[in-house]
């Protein structure tokens, strides 16, 4: 179609943006993040808070490289903008959900074990006082788990790329929930009191050992992925090597393996082992909708995988 000027109308879906104008004229050279960024200079609203869609309400995708006329747009094409709501970067929202269980372990273990017991008993444990110094086990237990959460902070800062930037602001609260609630307190409480118990070392000594690899597995799946996608990009590539070759995701098959060897150097801990197996669940959907994304995107190109998450399982 040449560089020709198309005139695109606009509409509201949902409530009325303030001064949304009825049309944009653009090139049909131009590319969608043009558009998004037009409609974004007239609304003055935040490029990530639009949602842009076709008459047919087929989501106009953002793209650097995509033009209006591949895009099927053409001179009086309607396109509707939906206002998301206030949004936060993906990369923030990963930071705070993993902020939580790294500040709740440590304080549990180091400061807070004596104030808690006193009035939150654990059920489960012989009359101790709450003064009762922490098992060796336990102090590894500490240590593995804010190691690993620390682990996960540095890989949102420098090594995730996402092809989402943001997400709606409301929703963090639900998705830090998991990790506050679930792999914070209630592990912390859980695993830190009172007791002279220690772990067996047929359990202690491969757990660690096998937590040791599946920490170097998980960083390796995820340094897979992150060289898919050029920075700044949306880039979506089929991800191959080690551990790819089995199950669709193999970064979320070394978190669960992780997480049951905490488990097990817990002394095979029951509410550790339920944390790993609601993580387990989670996840599991995740690979699903993660290998059906693959099938469509990629078609013949991609090798199917019968595994999502754990070999010969699911």
């Amino acid at each position: 179609m040449g560089s020709e000027d198309l005139t695109l109308r606009l509409q509201p879906r949902g409530k009325p943006l303030p001064n949304l104008p009825g049309e944009i004229t653009v090139s049909a050279a131009a590319s969608i993040d043009d558009i998004y960024a037009a409609v974004a200079k007239k609304t003055n609203y935040p490029i990530h808070r639009l949602r842009i869609t076709r008459s047919d309400s087929s989501h106009l995708q953002p793209s650097a490289t995509t033009t209006v006329s591949a895009a099927n747009l053409f001179d009086g094409s309607s396109l509707f903008i939906k206002d998301l709501g206030p949004q936060i970067a993906w990369r923030t929202v990963y930071f705070i959900e993993y902020l939580g269980p790294l500040l709740i372990h440590p304080l549990t273990f180091y400061l807070l074990r004596p104030l808690l017991y006193t009035y939150l008993p654990y059920p489960f444990s012989p009359s101790l006082p709450p003064s009762t110094p922490p098992t060796t086990t336990q102090s590894t237990l500490c240590a593995m788990i804010t190691a690993h959460f620390i682990k996960r902070e540095l890989e949102t800062l420098f090594v995730h790329r996402f092809s989402a930037a943001t997400m709606p602001a409301a929703n963090i609260v639900k998705n830090s929930a998991y990790y506050w609630t679930l792999g914070g307190a209630m592990l912390a409480y859980t695993l830190y009191y009172p007791t002279t118990v220690e772990t067996a070392s047929y359990l202690y000594y491969p757990g660690i050992a096998v937590w040791l690899f599946a920490q170097a597995s998980n960083a390796s799946a995820h340094l897979t992925l992150r060289n898919l996608r050029r920075p700044g990009s949306r880039d979506r590539g089929i991800p191959t090597g080690y551990g790819f070759g089995m199950v669709t995701c193999p970064n979320y098959s070394f978190e669960v393996l992780g997480w049951v060897c905490v488990a097990v150097v817990a002394g095979l801990s029951v509410p550790a082992f339920g944390f790993a197996l609601f993580g387990a669940v989670i996840q599991a959907k995740w690979a699903m909708d993660r290998e059906r994304r693959y099938r469509k995107e990629f078609g013949e190109k991609y090798k199917k995988k019968r595994w999502v998450l754990i070999p010969f399982v699911v």
